[in-house]
Parts: structure tokens; sequence; C-alpha cells
């Protein structure tokens, strides 16, 4: 062995990589075909996932596009944007990067707005990063994976007694757009008993995105969150980049023993820029256009959260339901993969009814694991009487019910204001979790001692 290969073995694997890559060959390549979202190239060595940069050469000087492979057709890559085309002719130069795109990630990105590339874009100032890392990841192994045994209180009161979400739990936020799954977030995360919060807003309004930091999220909120964003107008990729990014920057909490909750709204919009992504690509449509990547990507975003051996990853996603059909593709596909799903109503909110959550089709999965024996019977019990209110409302609204028929149903429609109340919760409140099981037992033991009688037809609403 010469000299010069000992040297070689005592330098750092990294070192030797990064000079690997400086000795290599430089290719540059061209721009072939430009259709629709859609860049073929050809003349460059790069793998899906990795980046390129496009050279745009125009009259006002010169200017970089960064890009994507998505796939490979013989020597053509196909790339889809990471902003816009305007500007890219055929024959541009383009540029391979040598990998993915990295994103930043450490403690002083707590209280930042970032974009869905991981910069800054809240004016203040560079970003205090820790280290450099792409945005893939591995689930935690599931043999090694921490047992979802602990609540995490989310201070809302009737997700932590009703719908009790575990530590390192996946739950999915099933509504139509309009019926507040927004404020519902903004609660959670000033509310979690979660050290960290990761908001994703992917595919928002451009004017909801400031709404939500200063109305609903507030100060408290940000000063232990990080938020990023992709709004509708972005590129596809870029909302699919987004919702890795955030999984990335909570997955780098969780490594450091952090319980980190991670609010993703939402994931139908996500499902929506794949769609994109994979018909620009040539992939086939499939279930309502959807092409199959589409669900293959869901479970490879949705398996990152959860209890790993070190800190833990509590996963609330939002699935925007297309005319409040909570059976199409992306709803059944996610719920399918989740731990729990929680209902919002329409009819709920239009009665002004917040959070609009509709009891008796939400469940947890983790309910059992998480809370006792004497507070699942609570739990029961308000259940049971929802669900005697529910099978008499259409009665009593025609005043055809008579009281004395169901024992239940008379103590349901004698305890519907104190039932009301216990549901409802006002935005700016936060309720810690043991307050929450005071207030269902003292419900539950008030609703078995009140005496029933003969009650006016009651407001849809409560359990609708």
């Amino acid at each position: 062995m010469s000299h010069r290969s000992q040297e070689l073995r005592t330098v750092r694997p990294a070192v030797v990589a990064r000079l690997r890559q400086a000795l290599a060959p430089y290719r540059t390549g061209r721009v072939r075909r430009l259709v629709g979202l859609r860049v073929d190239v050809e003349g460059v060595d790069a793998a899906v996932g990795d980046a390129l940069r496009i050279v745009r050469v125009g009259p006002e000087g010169t200017s970089t596009l960064p890009a994507e492979v998505v796939a490979v057709h013989g020597e053509a890559l196909t790339c889809l944007p990471l902003g816009e085309l305007a500007g890219v002719r055929f024959g541009d130069p383009v540029e391979a990067l040598g990998g993915p795109l990295p994103i930043g990630v450490g403690s002083g990105l707590l209280g930042r707005v970032l974009d869905g590339l991981g910069r800054p874009i809240d004016d203040q100032g560079p970003l205090a990063i820790e280290e450099e890392v792409g945005i893939n990841g591995d689930p935690p192994h599931p043999l090694r994976r921490d047992l979802v045994d602990r609540q995490l209180g989310l201070g809302v009161r009737v997700l932590d007694t009703l719908v009790p979400c575990g530590r390192g739990q996946r739950l999915g936020i099933f509504a139509g757009s309009g019926v507040g799954k927004s404020s519902l977030l903004s609660m959670i995360a000033r509310g979690t008993e979660a050290e960290v919060a990761v908001v994703a807003l992917v595919g928002e309004r451009g004017r909801e995105v400031n709404e939500f930091l200063q109305r609903d999220l507030g100060e408290d909120g940000l000063r232990r969150s990080v938020v990023v964003v992709a709004t509708s107008d972005e590129p596809a990729l870029v909302r699919i980049r987004a919702a890795f990014t955030a999984t990335r920057i909570a997955e780098w909490f969780r490594d450091q023993g952090a319980d980190v909750v991670l609010m993703m709204d939402s994931l139908t919009r996500f499902a929506m820029a794949q769609r994109e992504v994979g018909l620009s690509a040539g992939e086939p449509p499939a279930t309502r256009g959807y092409p199959p990547s589409v669900f293959s990507l869901l479970p490879r975003l949705l398996e990152r959260a959860g209890a790993a051996e070190r800190g833990s990853i509590t996963g609330l996603y939002t699935v925007l339901v297309e005319g409040d059909d909570m059976n199409e593709p992306i709803a059944d596909a996610a719920r399918s993969i989740l731990d729990g799903h929680v209902v919002l109503s329409r009819k709920l909110a239009t009665a002004g009814h917040f959070p609009s959550v509709d009891v008796l089709e939400s469940i947890s999965r983790v309910e059992p694991a998480v809370t006792t024996p004497v507070q699942r019977a609570a739990a029961r019990e308000l259940r049971r009487l929802l669900a005697a209110e529910r099978d008499v409302r259409d009665l009593v609204e025609i005043g055809a019910y008579v009281a004395g028929t169901n024992p239940l149903a008379d103590r349901a429609l004698a305890a519907r204001e104190a039932i009301w109340a216990f549901l409802r919760q006002d935005v700016a409140e936060v309720v810690p979790t043991a307050q929450s099981w005071a207030q269902l037992d003292a419900l539950v033991a008030d609703s078995a001692q009140t005496t029933p009688a003969p009650a006016p037809a009651m407001a849809q609403g409560v359990g609708a």
C-alpha cells in the first residue's frame, strides 16, 4: 500500500466523499422539453429526488430555478420546478447539485415561520441552525417503538375526555371546508402539554396564514412552535416538501428527547399536490384521478410520526373531505393508517357549537391504553346519553315524544344544557386535562341524579 493510500485511510469518510465529489467530472445538461409543469432534461447524471439548477438566460440577466427529478426515462430526466417556470427556454443549461436539497434544523427554529423549502419568511433574520439534514427520514423501527400508554393533554375538553390522545398517537381530524379545523389546531397548539409544536400549513389560502399566526396561534403559541407554510399558489413540489420538511423538523426535536406535537393542515392538499406531480410524470390516474403514488406516499409520511425509543411525535392531521363525504378516497386511506379520527360536523358549526366535534362519530384507538377504567366509564356514560338523545330527537322536535318512555333519553333531555356547556369551549380557553376529567365526572354524576321531566324540542347539535 502506498504512502498516499495510507493517508487517505486516516481521513474521515465524509471528507473523502467531498473530495471525490469535487474531483468528479462536471456535466451540464440542457432543457429539451417543456410541457405544463414538466421539464425534460438531458445530459445530467442525477437520481430521482436529486435537485437540479436551471439557469435562465434572458434580457434582464441570468437567474436560477431549482427543480427536482421525479422520473427517469432512459437518458432523459423528468423534473418539476420548485418555483415559477416563467423565463425558462429550450436549451437552457441545467446543473446537478449532487443530491436532494437539505434543510437546516436546530432549537433556533422555535418561534420561526418557514417556507416549504425550510427558508425563513418572517423577516426575523437568518436561522440559527445546528445542522443540515435531508427531508427524508426513516420511521421508528416497529419493534423498538415505545408503547402509546400515556395521555397527551391537548387543552380541549371534548378531545381530552371523549377522544383522548396518547403520546405518540396519530389522529386525523376529518371535516369539510369552513368547519373549524384551523381554529381547533390553534387551540391545541396553545394548550397541548407537548414541549414543541410543529405546524405545517399545506395548500392554505395566503390570506389565512397571517390570520392563523396572529389571531389563532398568537405569541404564546408561536413561541414554542415552528410553522412551515406552503400556500395554494406554490408549486406542487413545494407543497409536498412542506409536509416532509415539517415532519423532518419534528423528528429532529424528537431525537433530542422532546415530546412533539406535529399538526398538518391538510393531508388532502398534500395528496392533491402529489396528484399533480404523478400525472405530470406520466402516471396513470386511478381512483378519482389520484395516481397510485398518492396512496403509497401517504403511509411513508404518516408512519414517521409516533413514539420512538427516545422522544415522541404525536401527529394531528386534518383531512379536507370533498362534499362532506367521509368515505372519499383520501379520507378512507388516511383513516385506515391513522390511530383514530375526529369528525367535525357542519351542523354543529352552523349552529354556533365550537369545537364542532361529532362525538358519536369520533374515536381514539388508543383510549383503553391511556385512560383508567373510571375515566372510560364516565366517557361511555356521556356517549350513551348523547346516543339516547339522538335516537329520540326527531320525536321531540315534532312533539311526539312522551316523557318516561325511555329513562336514559329522559336523563339526556333533562341534562341537555349541562352537556352542551361541557362540549363547548371558547377558542381562547385552555382547559387542563385533570380539570376536564373532573368536569366530566361531575356532569355524569349530576345527570344520574336529575329528575326526568318533559322537555321542549332540542336544537340540533349535540351528538349530531
